[in-house]
């Protein structure tokens, strides 16, 4: 293994792990915010300031986690060959993270714009599927049970 291959998957690790640590605490802030009290303004404010932060964050931490995984896969060949069909179910969960990000961009306009008509009890199983969409992603990169 050279080097670079190995700076590059360290470098992934770290952006993936940070990706998801904001994909982890976003959803935490709408459970929060979706149990403020309509005359709480400043919470509420407060509440969506630190959304809108962490969102952004967020997203820059995905782009070098997308791109340092595109350069494992094409540039060293990651996945290739016979018994890796472990990458198309990892490659399709991260789609689905993908999506969640942009889900909970939806979610924060929603709640910027007094829309949301989603639960507490909701937003607590909608954060807990990141943690199920991480969790499986590194069984199937560890494990590469197929």
């Amino acid at each position: 293994m050279s080097s670079l291959y190995l700076w590059v998957k360290a470098l992934h690790l770290i952006f993936v792990a940070s990706w998801f640590a904001g994909l982890f605490y976003l959803p935490r802030l709408f459970v929060n915010l979706s149990m403020v009290p309509a005359d709480s303004h400043a919470e509420r404010e407060r509440l969506l300031l630190m959304a809108r932060k962490l969102y952004r964050f967020t997203s820059m931490l995905m782009v070098p986690a997308l791109l340092l995984g595109l350069w494992l896969w094409l540039g060293f060949g990651i996945g290739r060959g016979p018994g890796n069909g472990w990458l198309h179910a990892k490659l399709l969960l991260v789609v689905m993270a993908i999506g969640y990000h942009h889900a909970c961009r939806s979610l924060l306009r929603k709640f910027e714009t007094f829309a949301n008509q989603r639960s507490e009890r909701w937003f607590r199983v909608f954060n807990e599927s990141a943690v199920l969409i991480f969790a499986a992603t590194v069984v199937l990169v560890i494990v590469k049970p197929f």
